[in-house]
């Protein structure tokens, strides 16, 4: 097949995924409105004054945005098995890895972009400092697309099960611990005025990683679990 042949598909499915996602904006809101509730409840927890709400606050944000598309995974790939598209997609003579990195940029689109563009209003509300909004967005900027590739690759691994919920994050959480890692290491260094680039090349290693073996691995999960 011809690479236009190959982009044509992966146009095609990233724009059905949004499509549906519009139809079901409740999937798009849910992860959003969780993000923006764990900052609000850190806000109102811990004393403005202490500056404790500020050193904490790469932390929170981080893992409210880890949790954010931890709870959205289900949607990569649940609708399609339970409707059949999913075995339509497998047999379609189309690459199953193209399939899959096109349903997962639709998955960060709809997720992982929202929670970026919200990051700058709740990082004010916990008091972040101004220089480290842009560090901010840039760490978040290469990790939500690892995130979304690695969860991937968890949700084709259970998405046959009917309790996979569970499992799912027993599976996808320990691999999201170093993007966690860099990422907040990256923001709280910013604020401290060091240079963030180390931190940046291990977020870019990790995304590069991801994009590289994610769609294939995923792709093979599908098969197992589909079969």
């Amino acid at each position: 097949m011809t690479r236009n042949g190959l982009g044509s598909v992966f146009y095609v499915v990233v724009r059905r995924d949004l499509l549906i996602a519009l139809r079901r904006r409740n999937e798009i809101a849910n992860p959003l409105i969780f993000f923006i509730m764990v900052g609000t409840l850190f806000a109102l927890g811990l004393e403005p004054g202490s500056g404790l709400l500020a050193k904490m606050a790469p932390s929170v944000i981080w893992v409210a945005a880890l949790l954010g598309a931890l709870m959205s995974l289900h949607t990569i790939f649940r609708s399609d098995f339970a409707d059949g598209a999913l075995e339509q997609f497998l047999i379609s003579g189309h690459p199953t890895s193209v399939l899959v990195a096109a349903k997962v940029v639709a998955h960060w689109l709809v997720t992982g972009l929202p929670l970026i563009a919200v990051s700058p209003l709740l990082a004010i509300m916990l008091q972040l400092p101004t220089e480290a909004i842009g560090p901010l967005l840039l760490t978040l900027l290469l990790g939500t697309p690892a995130l979304s590739l690695i969860g991937a690759i968890g949700v084709a691994l259970t998405v046959g099960l009917r309790s996979g919920g569970i499992l799912l994050s027993l599976v996808v959480l320990p691999l999201y611990v170093p993007v966690l890692i860099f990422g907040a290491a990256a923001v709280e260094t910013a604020i401290s005025g060091l240079p963030i680039t180390a931190h940046l090349y291990f977020l870019g290693a990790i995304l590069l990683l991801s994009l590289t073996l994610a769609p294939f691995a995923t792709a093979a999960s599908l098969r197992v679990s589909v079969s």
